[in-house]
C-alpha cells in the first residue's frame, strides 16, 4: 500500500505500539524516562550526521521510528492516572474507613434500576489533595435535588474498587472502567451529601447547560419522550436515557452505528453549513471566513455531543479536510485520517481501546480503500440507480471491515444490514438537516412548533422502519464465538485478499494462501486447547445454584428444573459457551455428589441431609442450608468449602468464620466471583 511509504504512517503505527506496549507492559517509569531521553539523544545526532552523509538516512529513519515509539510508550504513562502519586488509588485508608471526600460532577451516566449515576472528579480526601476519576452512585428516591455538571459535593463515604466479572467470559465491567481510569465507585446516601454553593464553570458545565437548555424547549413543545431520546442520541450523541428496547432493534437491524455521532453525522454538518455558506464569495478573505466558521461550527457540534472518542475523531478529521480545501490543496484522505490519529491519542491515548473508536475508524478505513474499488465493478447510467450502487458500496465497505471487530465484541451478524442502510440513509440525511436546524433554534428560546413536529414524525418513522426489520430475527446470526487470534488472522487473511483482488499477482496470491494457512492454524491451535481443557465452575448466580462440568467443546449442566427448562437461553451459560467454544449436551437435575477428575464434591442443599465420614474434597453450600457449620466441618473434613449466591450473607459470615476456626479454605462466589476446578 503506498501509504505506508508516506513516512506519518510509518511514525503513527510506531506510537501506536508504544501506546500498546505501555498499555499491556506497564513498564516503570523510570525506565520509560531513561528510555526517553536516549531515543531523544540518538535522533539529535542522526539528524545532524544524516544533514552532510545521505549514506546515515536509513539509521536517521529507524531512529524516528524507534523514537516514535518510545514517544508512544511515555504518552501512555503520562495520562494513565494510575502511574500518579496524587491519585486516589495510592490512598489505602479510603477503601478501608469512610472519609470526607470532596468531588466535582463531570458527566451524568445512564441510570441503573437503583441508582443515578454520575462520572465525578475527586478534589479532596480528607484534608489531604487528591485526583482522579470516579462513578457516584445515588439511590434513586433519596435524592430530591437534581444534580447538575460542575457541582460541588462533599461526602462521607468509602470507595469501593471495581470488581472482576463475577462468572466467567462475563464482560469485564472492571476492565473497561479502568480504561477510561475510573478505579472506583462510590455509592452514597442524601444523608451523607452535602452540595456546595460554587459551580465549577468549564466546558464540561457549559456543553451540559446547553444541552439541557435544548432538551427542556423541545419538551415544552410536547416532543414525545421517545422520539425526543432519539434525536437527543442522533443529534448530540447522548445515549442515557434512549430505552433498551430501543437500543435492542436499532442492534438487530445493524444500524446502531447512527446512535452514536460519528463520520456520518460530521459529514452531514460539514455538507449543511458550507452549503449555507455558499453565498459568501470564494476570494481570500471569504474562504478565510468559511473556514473560521466551518471549523467553529464542527467544534460547537462536537462540545455538544459531549466530545466522544468517535465525535472528536470525526471533528478532527473533517477540520483537516476543511483546512484543506481552503489551502486549495488535494486534501490526501489516507493522510488526514493518519494526522487525526496521531493528534487525537497525543491527547487522549485512551482512545485507542475504546470499541466505538476502534469500529469507527476502521470503518472510515475500509470505505475509502475497498468502497472506490467496489464502485468501478459497476457503472449504472442512471442517476438513482447509481444512489442506490453508492449507498450498497459504502455499506459494503463498511460492514465487511468492522465484521469481524463487531463479531468479537458482540457476538453477532445483522443480515439485514443492506436492507436497513438503503433505507434510512435517506431519511437520516433528512433528520439530520432538520434536526441540527431544531437544535440551533431550540438553544436560542425560537422553535417553531411545525418544525420540532416534523422532527419528531420523522424520527418516529425510523423507529417503526428499524422495528420491522429488527422483528426479522432469523435473518441475525447470533452466539457467534471468535478468538482473539482468529480475529488478527481473519484481518490479515481479509487484507490480503482485498489487495490481491484489487491488482492481481503471484506473490499477492502467495500471501492470501499463508494468511490462510495462518488463519487455520489459529483455528486448529484454539481447537486442541480447548479439546484437551477440562474444568467444573460453581457460577455466581443469584439465588440458584448452577454448576457447569466441561470436558472439550461439550458441557454438562447440574441446576434445578426451572433453570435447565431454559438453559440455552440463560445468560451466563450463554456467554460461558461462547466464550468456550463450546455446547450444552446434557442437562441434569442438581444431585448431592459430582465427581470430577477424581475429585468428591459434595452439594448440600437445604435439607441440610449429610453422610458422615465421607470425606469430600469439596463442599458446595447453597439454598441457606440450617445446619451446625462447626460440626459438620469436623465430621466431613472437607479441604475446600464453596458457598454460592442462592445463600443469605449474613449465613455465609457463619460459615466462613467457621472454616477460619478449622483453618479450612472459604470461597464465597458473592464475594470472590465464580469457583473453578481444572
Amino acid at each position: 500500500m503506498k501509504v505506508l511509504q508516506f513516512p506519518l504512517a510509518r511514525i503513527t503505527i510506531g506510537f501506536i505500539l508504544g501506546l500498546l506496549f505501555a498499555f499491556y507492559l506497564q513498564p516503570s517509569t523510570s525506565a520509560v524516562f531513561i528510555a526517553l531521553v536516549t531515543s531523544s539523544s540518538i535522533f539529535g545526532v542522526l539528524y545532524f550526521l544524516s544533514k552532510n552523509r545521505n549514506q546515515l538516512t536509513l539509521y536517521f529513519g529507524i531512529g524516528t521510528y524507534f523514537l516514535s515509539f518510545i514517544i508512544g510508550i511515555s504518552t501512555q504513562i503520562a495520562h494513565t492516572d494510575y502511574f500518579q502519586s496524587s491519585n486516589y488509588i495510592h490512598n489505602t485508608a479510603v477503601f478501608e474507613k469512610p472519609q470526607f471526600i470532596s468531588l466535582t460532577i463531570r458527566e451524568k451516566m445512564k441510570s441503573s434500576a437503583f441508582s443515578d449515576r454520575h462520572l465525578a472528579i475527586i478534589n479532596h480526601i480528607g484534608q489531604k489533595e487528591q485526583t482522579g476519576r470516579i462513578i457516584l452512585n445515588i439511590q434513586n428516591d433519596s435524592l430530591h435535588h437534581v444534580l447538575e455538571v460542575g457541582n460541588s459535593l462533599l461526602i462521607k463515604g468509602t470507595l469501593t474498587k471495581n470488581k472482576p466479572p463475577n462468572n466467567p467470559n462475563q464482560f469485564d465491567y472492571s476492565k473497561y472502567l479502568e480504561i477510561k481510569q475510573i478505579y472506583a465507585q462510590l455509592y452514597a446516601d442524601v444523608d451523607e451529601i452535602k452540595i456546595g454553593t460554587e459551580v465549577e464553570k468549564n466546558i464540561w458545565y457549559y456543553s451540559s447547560k446547553l444541552r439541557t437548555r435544548i432538551i427542556r424547549n423541545l419538551e415544552k413543545n410536547n416532543f414525545n419522550k421517545t422520539e425526543l431520546n432519539v434525536a437527543i442520541a442522533l443529534i448530540m450523541g447522548q445515549q442515557q436515557d434512549i430505552s433498551p428496547d430501543i437500543i435492542r432493534d436499532y442492534q438487530f437491524a445493524g444500524a446502531v452505528h447512527i446512535l452514536s455521532v460519528s463520520g456520518l453525522h460530521i459529514g452531514f454538518i460539514l455538507l449543511f453549513v458550507t452549503y449555507i455558506l455558499k453565498p459568501i464569495p470564494n476570494s481570500k478573505r471569504g474562504s478565510f471566513i468559511k473556514l473560521i466558521i466551518i471549523l467553529l461550527s464542527l467544534s460547537m457540534f462536537g462540545i455538544i455531543a459531549g466530545l466522544a472518542p468517535s465525535v472528536v475523531r470525526s471533528v478532527t478529521m473533517f477540520s483537516f479536510v476543511a483546512i484543506g480545501n481552503h489551502l486549495r490543496r488535494s486534501v490526501n484522505i489516507y493522510h488526514t485520517l493518519l494526522v487525526s490519529v496521531l493528534l487525537i491519542l497525543l491527547v487522549e491515548p485512551s482512545f485507542l481501546f475504546d470499541v466505538g473508536f476502534q469500529l469507527s475508524y476502521i470503518a472510515l478505513f475500509f470505505i475509502i480503500w475497498l468502497q472506490p474499488f467496489l464502485s468501478s465493478i459497476w457503472k449504472p447510467k442512471y442517476k438513482v440507480s447509481k444512489y442506490i450502487w453508492d449507498i450498497l458500496t459504502v455499506s459494503f465497505a463498511a460492514q465487511i471491515g468492522t465484521l469481524p471487530l463487531s463479531i468479537y465484541y458482540f457476538h453477532q451478524f445483522p443480515g439485514l444490514f443492506f436492507v436497513t442502510n438503503l433505507i434510512i440513509i435517506p431519511l437520516l440525511s433528512i433528520i439530520m438537516i432538520l434536526g441540527v436546524l431544531v437544535m440551533l433554534l431550540a438553544a436560542c428560546n425560537m422553535i417553531p412548533v411545525f418544525l420540532s413536529q416534523l422532527l419528531e414524525w420523522s424520527i418516529c418513522y425510523l423507529n417503526k422502519i428499524i422495528n420491522a426489520i429488527a422483528s426479522l430475527e432469523q435473518f441475525i446470526i447470533k452466539d457467534i464465538p471468535l478468538h482473539f487470534y482468529l480475529l488478527l488472522s481473519g484481518y490479515l487473511l481479509l487484507f490480503t485478499v482485498i489487495l490481491w483482488f484489487k491488482k492481481p499477482s503471484f506473490n499477492k496470491l502467495a500471501l492470501v494462501l499463508i494468511s490462510i494457512l495462518i488463519l487455520q492454524f489459529s483455528y486448529f491451535k484454539i481447537q486442541w486447547k480447548i479439546q484437551t481443557e477440562q474444568e467444573l465452575v460453581v457460577f455466581n448466580s443469584k439465588k440458584s445454584t448452577l454448576i457447569t462440568e466441561r470436558k472439550g467443546e461439550n458441557i454438562l449442566v447440574y441446576a434445578n428444573d426451572s433453570i435447565l427448562k431454559t438453559a440455552q437461553k440463560n445468560s451466563l451459560l450463554k456467554s460461558y459457551r461462547i466464550g468456550n467454544f463450546s455446547t450444552l449436551k446434557q442437562k441434569k437435575r442438581l444431585q448431592n455428589f459430582i465427581f470430577f477428575n477424581g475429585k468428591k464434591i459434595f452439594v448440600l442443599d437445604s435439607s441440610g441431609i449429610y453422610p458422615k465420614n465421607i470425606k469430600p474434597d469439596i463442599i458446595v453450600l447453597t439454598e441457606s442450608v440450617k445446619i451446625n457449620a462447626d460440626r459438620m466441618l469436623q465430621e466431613m473434613k472437607p479441604k475446600l468449602v464453596v458457598a454460592d449466591a442462592s445463600n443469605f450473607k449474613n449465613i455465609q459470615k457463619l460459615w466462613k468464620a467457621s472454616c477460619e476456626k478449622q483453618k479450612i479454605p472459604f470461597h464465597a462466589t458473592g464475594e470472590k466471583g465464580f469457583y473453578k476446578l481444572n
